[in-house]
């Protein structure tokens, strides 16, 4: 069977992978353009990275001189949900043939993170991109003529990034309300926050 040709690559904003062994030509492949094949691949990993960061900002409030347990759960918890996330869309991406390439684990990128308040700040950022690329990858699927993978990105991961985003916003705006410091000398804001917060118990 002849290869697929290849696709002009236009400007994107979706984590493509660079070394994609595209399923084309694969019987079990079903209707699965190759530029969303490979978007699916790439955010994948995405989710996947962004798990990694996730359960490492756990481990930073686990550690004796931070101490604050519910507040490492939430991370964790975080994290877990992430994790189930990239897993759900591994599943779906085999589901219609296409394959996934992995890729090396980089480095979470928050060595740096010690406080409540910039760990907040990173998973919100993280979710507006990871929100902004699920938009473009549903564009993107629909661009390509496939409905179904649109309306999956949709209902299955960005809904619901949607509504962690709100919770994240309250949860930020509330621990800078109680005082809670940017840095290491943190106090009775983290206190009453890992004490009482109900959103660190979701």
């Amino acid at each position: 069977m002849a290869a697929e040709p290849a696709e002009k690559r236009l400007k994107t904003g979706l984590p493509l992978c660079a070394a994609h062994r595209s399923s084309a030509g694969s019987r079990a492949r079903h209707n699965l353009q190759a530029a969303v094949e490979e978007a699916l691949c790439g955010v994948s990993s995405l989710l996947w990275d962004g798990a990694y960061r996730l359960q490492a900002l756990s481990s930073v409030f686990e550690r004796d001189d931070v101490a604050l347990p519910r507040v490492a759960s939430f991370f964790h918890q975080e994290a877990l949900k992430q994790q189930q996330e990239a897993e759900a869309m591994l599943g779906y991406l085999a589901e219609r043939g296409g394959n996934y390439c992995g890729k090396d684990v980089q480095k979470p990128g928050c060595e740096a993170v010690c406080a409540v308040i910039p760990a907040l700040e990173l998973l919100l950022l993280q979710l507006r991109e990871e929100a902004d690329v699920l938009v473009e990858l549903s564009q993107l699927a629909r661009n390509h003529g496939d409905p179904h993978t649109a309306s999956v990105v949709k209902s299955h991961f960005l809904t619901p990034r949607v509504d962690r985003l709100k919770l994240l916003g309250d949860l930020l705006t509330n621990a800078r309300r109680l005082g809670c410091t940017s840095d290491q000398t943190g106090g009775f804001g983290e206190y009453i926050l890992n004490e009482l917060q109900e959103e660190l118990t979701g």
